[in-house]
């Protein structure tokens, strides 16, 4: 009997369903065995850059390093990207979508305090003062898993749909040859500006992040909105310096400023809609004055602006400079407000969210949680703007550690518990593979 068109249609998408469920759970098996006999490769390379650390636009070692080991497996690498950056493409041998991984390399201007055989001594020089230099924030780990993850699909190239591109990122947190002033840019943003993400433009992007505080091995996600934006907020309040004795001869900055701190904690109690999502302005540093009995001619203050929406965003900046130059006008002094837009909210595409949780169920063997939103920021966001993205969080704290208790990103005694690093390179090898076959399938 002939089969009609509907009917050979039907059993053409259940063919192509089933073999794609096979296609599927070989490649996750592929992955989950070459993820463990790279374990000791894994952990060698992030004891290497964790004992090497390179502060924002000087990861020159790391950089070698990385483009050492993506030449060694054959890919087109390309370096000197937002100045130490690194890009890789691995190029399948069958026809697919594009999907882009990130990793970021630098540290921080921390001095570490754990009794590691690896642990860093190194020194570095940040806005021209020399530091001890950390990686406190796990962008070793980050190298390390990307260059695992680039290894297993390297090894699938055969079978491969498609194409996969590395971004080994500088400057995540921030330049530390110079201070951010709105022009000149750095990381993600740079990468972007130099065209990394239009040849070839990748269908999506994904990237982690290790956290403090999440046991060990466990995969935090949430859709939508998950990092903040960070902007830099800088105050100049001048006044008119005279003795201390007599106030009534001069201008007085430091009231003015002092006026000013509680003034801005009315911008998101009074003044936000903090309903959908939280907001924060803090001031961190106040600087003003020479000697006990004079009252100086300024003060100057720098803090931070937070927010995980675009239009909240731009409230906050609108109602800091109107309350900032105000109090200080009602006070006969003058106030010079500069916001610094740094870094965009993250947002974690929803729908890409959706389709990839069961990727992450099976890299972290379903543990998986929703996340917190925590504060920080990330430049991923830029990455995020121009395609769909997805950005998780893996945890490193041992779990039979108090979670609550562990030492925070950042911090000089953070910890990252090694185990957990397999588990990182199974989230983005199986992010990659499960997409590209996903939309291959789909015809994307």
């Amino acid at each position: 009997m002939q089969l009609t068109r509907i009917a050979q249609a039907v059993l053409l998408t259940l063919f192509a369903s089933h073999a794609g469920a096979a296609t599927l759970e070989s490649t996750r098996t592929q992955i989950a065995e070459q993820a463990q006999q790279l374990e000791p490769e894994l952990l060698e390379t992030r004891r290497d850059i964790h004992a090497h650390p390179e502060l924002g636009n000087t990861e020159k070692r790391t950089a070698e390093l990385v483009a050492k080991q993506l030449k060694a497996m054959g890919l087109e690498v390309k370096t000197g990207v937002a100045r130490t950056g690194v890009v890789a493409v691995l190029k399948g041998a069958l026809p697919g979508p594009t999907v882009a991984l990130r990793a970021d390399m630098d540290a921080l201007p921390v001095m570490e305090v754990a009794d590691l055989p690896f642990a860093s001594k190194a020194k570095g020089t940040y806005l021209g003062k020399e530091v001890d230099v950390m990686h406190a924030c796990g962008h070793d780990a980050h190298t390390a898993i990307l260059l695992s993850t680039a290894k297993i699909l390297t090894g699938m190239r055969d079978t491969l749909p498609g194409t996969v591109v590395f971004y080994f990122q500088p400057a995540e947190e921030g330049p530390s040859d110079f201070i951010p002033d709105g022009k000149n840019t750095w990381g993600a943003k740079m990468m972007v500006e130099e065209g990394v993400m239009k040849s070839p433009k990748p269908d999506a992007v994904f990237g982690l992040h290790v956290w403090a505080g999440v046991p060990a091995g466990q995969i935090a996600y949430r859709p939508g909105a998950t990092l903040a934006s960070s902007d830099d907020l800088r105050i100049k309040i001048l006044g008119k310096q005279t003795h201390a004795g007599r106030p009534w001869d001069g201008i007085d900055p430091i009231t003015v400023g002092a006026q000013t701190i509680v003034g801005l904690q009315t911008v998101v109690s009074r003044r936000t809609d903090i309903s959908s999502y939280p907001s924060v302005v803090s001031i961190g540093t106040i600087n003003g004055g020479t000697r006990y009995n004079i009252i100086p001619e300024s003060v100057d203050m720098t803090g931070t602006i937070r927010s995980y929406d675009y239009g909240i965003r731009q409230k906050l900046h609108a109602d800091v400079r109107q309350t900032v130059e105000k109090i200080a006008e009602s006070g006969g002094a003058k106030a010079d407000v500069t916001i610094i837009e740094k870094y965009d909210p993250t947002i974690n595409n929803p729908a890409l969210t959706e389709k990839m949780l069961p990727t992450l169920k099976w890299a972290a063997k379903d543990d998986v949680v929703n996340a917190p939103l925590v504060g920080g920021a990330e430049d991923f966001s830029f990455f995020a703007k121009e395609v769909p993205g997805l950005f998780v969080f893996l945890g490193v704290t041992p779990r039979d550690q108090d979670m609550s208790k562990a030492a925070p990103n950042h911090n000089p005694g953070f910890f990252v518990d090694e185990s957990a690093l397999v588990v990182g390179v199974r989230t983005l090898a199986s992010l990659a593979t499960d997409y590209l076959y996903a939309n291959t399938r789909a015809g994307k």
